[in-house]
């Protein structure tokens, strides 16, 4: 089986998700954060 993942690079943050089964899951960081800024 395939391993989905998608990636939103926006102007000011940046999110990374995975599909766990049929539900999404974001990927964080060592502080617990989903979203990361870009700058």
């Amino acid at each position: 089986m395939s391993k989905v993942i998608g990636i939103d690079l926006g102007t000011t943050n940046s999110c990374v998700s995975f599909m766990d089964g049929k539900d999404p899951k974001v990927i964080e960081n060592a502080e617990g954060q989903g979203l990361r800024r870009q700058w």
